[in-house]
């Protein structure tokens, strides 16, 4: 008998698959946001604004890693659903196998390289100096939970390549209720708790990390799962890790072009003073959460395009893009009609009320920025149908041509004009439409239709 795990989503109605797949991966993704959220709430509360600074400018270190491990997880997830697709069940062992392997050896790479490089980069970025001292100490410390970090997003990417999103909820909430327990304590030092201040949080991190990856680890091992962390299977097959670098390595290139120029227009920012990085830290986590939903739906949209092209039934990923298109559009235009009139209440959540110039830096981008949400919700959807068909050097070239192109060049020229910090506003929003309108394009065209999954040999089958 077939020993099968996941769903197949090359059959039955797309909109229940994309809802099925989509919602408790947005459930998890909205709870880790809003976690990350209240957290920055708290640090506002028991530390203060410029802590508030040093999480933001602390960001887009942190998350030049982040788009390394999701570049190759996302070709994990892309190769994985494409061979479940075709039924290739050894094939996805192999794969998963070879993912942990890179996982551990770049992971640790990555980790003592970023910490040791972290105050050179918080230099290079202009970091005032009200907030540089939080930001160094608290990124080291959060750069040496990026191993774990990245084994956590390969389990929850190798369970949605074959269509679960439900597990990796599971291992998630687990993650974030300790981490939730665990900060006012360790920030404020509350009862018999020594108080960390801003590197509370980096600890509450820390430690829910390393109990939710545990946890993670032990459940799958458990149930006898075929993408199981086993580490006598560890092993880099040639052949599946260049397939591996040949799909992720645009993605890497995308994700890290994102993070690079995150790093440039917060340099932009800084230059225009501590009341404008610390409102900058505080709206690009409402960034954060208005983009989840569309994120969330793309990466639906990649695993039903990877499992129906693998699966030869590329008719299907019309209506996937069609569906994708409606779900997100209708839930964006409501999180942005949200964001532009509640924009001052939103702020004072974060404990930024005390500051009127902090308030009106941060109210003008989430007014200006907010309003065009609309225009990354819809690229998503086709990035995530070309992701899915294995593209990802073309959705790499779009990140290409949005940010080096367009964000960073506008950001800095207008910046400088009588828009001052709105003309960087301005130029995120425009960024946003080009992304969509090149995407659109791509899509319509039908370029993506050739899948890059392998010539496998017929499909292997478990049996018990």
């Amino acid at each position: 008998m077939e020993k099968k795990f996941g769903t197949d989503m090359t059959v039955g109605s797309i909109p229940r698959h994309l809802l099925r797949f989509s919602i408790p991966m947005l459930v998890g993704n909205l709870i880790q946001i809003g976690y990350s959220i209240v957290n920055t709430i708290w640090v506002g509360h028991l530390v203060g604004e410029d802590a508030v600074g040093a999480v933001g400018v602390s960001f887009p270190v942190f998350f030049t890693l982040i788009g390394l491990a999701m570049g190759i997880s996302m070709a994990s997830t892309i190769l994985i659903s494409q061979y479940y697709g075709a039924k290739h069940y050894k094939m996805v062992e192999k794969a998963v196998d070879n993912s942990f392997a890179l996982a551990l050896i770049i992971g640790c790479v990555l980790t003592v390289a970023a910490i040791l490089s972290s105050d050179f980069l918080l230099k290079m970025m202009d970091t005032p100096q009200e907030n540089f001292a939080m930001a160094s100490s608290y990124l080291k410390i959060t750069l040496a939970g990026f191993i774990l970090f990245y084994l956590g997003l390969l389990i929850n990417s190798i369970l949605r390549g074959i269509g679960d999103t439900v597990t990796p909820l599971m291992f998630m909430s687990v993650g974030i209720g300790i981490n939730a327990v665990l900060d006012p304590f360790l920030i404020g030092g509350f009862g018999p708790f020594v108080s960390h201040g801003l590197n509370g949080a980096a600890y509450a991190t820390l430690i829910s990390q390393a109990i939710a990856v545990g946890i993670s680890i032990l459940y799958l091992n458990r149930k006898g799962h075929f993408v199981a962390f086993n580490l006598r299977r560890l092993a880099l097959d040639k052949h599946i890790t260049a397939l591996l670098f040949r799909i992720g390595l645009p993605s890497i290139v995308q994700q890290s072009l994102i993070s690079i120029s995150s790093m440039f227009v917060s340099t932009f920012v800084n230059s225009f003073g501590s009341a404008a990085t610390n409102a900058f830290g505080a709206v690009v986590r409402v960034d954060m959460f208005a983009f989840m939903p569309a994120m969330s739906m793309s990466m639906a949209v990649a695993a039903l395009t990877g499992q129906n092209l693998g699966a030869h039934r590329p008719q299907r990923v019309k209506d996937i893009f069609r569906w994708g298109v409606v779900m997100t559009s209708c839930i964006t235009v409501l999180i942005s009609v949200t964001v532009v009139l509640l924009s001052r209440i939103i702020l004072i959540m974060f404990g930024l009320g005390d500051d009127a110039k902090v308030m009106g830096i941060g109210i003008s981008y989430l007014h200006i920025v907010g309003s065009c949400y609309i225009f990354f919700g819809i690229m998503f959807i086709s990035n995530g149908v070309i992701n899915g068909a294995g593209h990802t050097i073309i959705t790499m070239t779009f990140s290409l041509l949005s940010l080096w192109l367009v964000r960073v060049p506008l950001s800095w020229y207008l910046s400088k004009t009588s828009l001052g910090i709105r003309g960087i506003w301005a130029a995120v929003a425009l960024s946003f439409l080009v992304t969509m309108a090149v995407s659109l394009t791509y899509y319509l065209s039908g370029r993506w239709k050739k899948s890059v999954i392998i010539k496998a040999p017929a499909p292997v089958q478990y049996v018990e």
